[in-house]
């Protein structure tokens, strides 16, 4: 097998290529075929994304950018909250910020300190600088902050699915065609983690560096 297939075969391996539905018109670029009124998506162009999207992410490592991961679905917290620790982002997961995500100007309206109580009770705090990159893990239930990173010209990256709005999609920078199963997800953080810190090593930045 060759280098190529073994990574499709590993998409493959974690249904990132099983849609939820019938593609929008828009989505058909992407699509590969259907089956039982399923999209059938094209691993070879959801690997042409997760590489555009990875190389895009790794260039922030030389320019120290601030990436603002976003993620509603409990299942991804731990993954999500991984990858931000490693590249030194800012995570907000649902579970700790439910109150956050009902509020509307989540990055126009949050340059200083502010405190969000969620229902456990627990405080949580919103971005203090405006960020580089905001990575969405659910573009179509987070319409609200892909919609608003496109008015501050902020780049998403999001992993898309095929009942994705066209109003969202237009907005996405670098859309990765994937059925979010916790495989590919973590895949897909794995992807852009070892990306992100071979740069750094590339520019002799360290870690604690990027804080600074």
């Amino acid at each position: 097998m060759t280098l190529h297939g073994a990574v499709i075969q590993k998409l493959l391996n974690t249904g990132s290529h099983l849609g939820r539905r019938a593609a929008e018109h828009h989505f058909k670029q992407y699509a590969y075929g259907t089956r039982n009124g399923m999209t059938i998506i094209d691993s070879d162009k959801t690997l042409i994304c997760l590489r555009s999207a990875a190389s895009f992410v790794a260039n922030l490592a030389s320019a120290r950018g601030n990436i603002f991961f976003v993620n509603t679905n409990p299942l991804f917290d731990e993954i999500v909250e991984l990858t931000s620790r490693r590249i030194q982002g800012d995570a907000y997961n649902h579970n700790r910020s439910t109150n956050l995500w009902k509020m509307g100007g989540f990055l126009t309206n949050s340059y200083s300190p502010k405190k969000f109580r969620s229902r456990h009770k627990k405080l949580c705090f919103g971005p203090t600088t405006m960020p580089d990159c905001v990575v969405v893990f659910d573009a179509e239930r987070k319409s609200s902050v892909v919609l608003e990173a496109a008015k501050l010209q902020i780049p998403v990256v999001a992993i898309v699915d095929p009942n994705v709005p066209l109003e969202f999609f237009e907005k996405i920078t670098y859309p990765v065609p994937a059925r979010d199963s916790v495989k590919f997800v973590y895949l897909f953080c794995n992807v852009i983690t070892k990306c992100f810190v071979a740069e750094q090593m590339k520019m002799g930045i360290k870690d604690g560096d990027l804080a600074a």
